[in-house]
């Protein structure tokens, strides 16, 4: 049994995988498990990842949960090109001190903003206030301004002159409320700048491709929901919200 990913591509830690898989030319069979559908919730997946999470590893007999967790192993594995996880002690620190600060920067503030402009709506059928959308903008407007001050600087990457971890996981992560219809990068010629790069280092067209489903977004319907998770969804939402 050769290495399998099981990723949703809705998901922005799945896509990171699936971009970075793919752009080191790392063999895998993709498993698609579809969150909308409750696959995630089966016996059959939970044999995989006992958390019920996306994205998973398994490799033989070894399963891994965790997008961090997984993109490291397979750094190290597949021994791929050294920028993108620096064996220099310092710019490795980089990487690292950006993948364990976006967790409630980054990724907090991008979710909730596209739970509420795209998911919310969707499932209750009643827009997000606008004073609660302006809110959950203006904290991920903090999180991007902190991320170009102290993450990106004037740097061509977060680690240096190279493409690495870092910027993968922060870019695909920044895609998921500008697929909701957030133009963040329109007056931040900065990171539009570096955005440019980021997908000039990995393939364009991979990264496209990785991103289509997500692009499409707003055309899902509520219908395309397993009934079960419908509620549930609504409840955790309206309680972020």
């Amino acid at each position: 049994m050769g290495l399998e990913l099981y990723l949703d591509l809705l998901s922005q830690p799945c896509r990171a995988l699936y971009i970075f898989a793919r752009s080191n030319n790392i063999p895998f069979e993709f498993k698609r498990v579809q969150l909308a559908k409750g696959q995630h919730k089966t016996e059959e997946f939970r044999k995989v990842n006992v958390l019920m999470k996306v994205p998973a590893l398994r490799d033989g007999s070894f399963t891994l949960a965790e997008s961090i967790a997984i993109l490291l192993y397979l750094v190290q594995k597949f021994k791929t090109p050294d920028h993108w996880y620096p064996a220099d002690l310092q710019k490795r620190a980089r990487v690292d001190e950006y993948l364990s600060w976006q967790h409630v920067n980054i990724r907090a503030k991008g979710s909730k903003l596209f739970l509420s402009k795209v998911l919310l709506p969707l499932i209750t059928g009643q827009p997000l206030p606008p004073e609660k959308l302006e809110f959950a903008t203006e904290e991920l407007n903090v999180a991007l301004k902190q991320f170009e001050e102290k993450f990106l600087q004037d740097k061509p990457f977060i680690a240096g002159s190279e493409v690495s971890l870092a910027d993968l996981v922060a870019l695909v992560e920044l895609m998921q409320p500008v697929c909701a219809g957030y133009a963040l990068f329109e007056e931040r010629p900065k990171l539009a700048a570096w955005r440019g790069r980021v997908e000039e280092a990995v393939g364009k067209q991979l990264f496209l491709e990785a991103h289509q489903e997500i692009m499409n977004v707003k055309n899902l319907t509520a219908d395309q929901f397993a009934p079960e998770l419908m509620e549930n969804f609504k409840q955790q939402l309206l309680k972020q919200n």
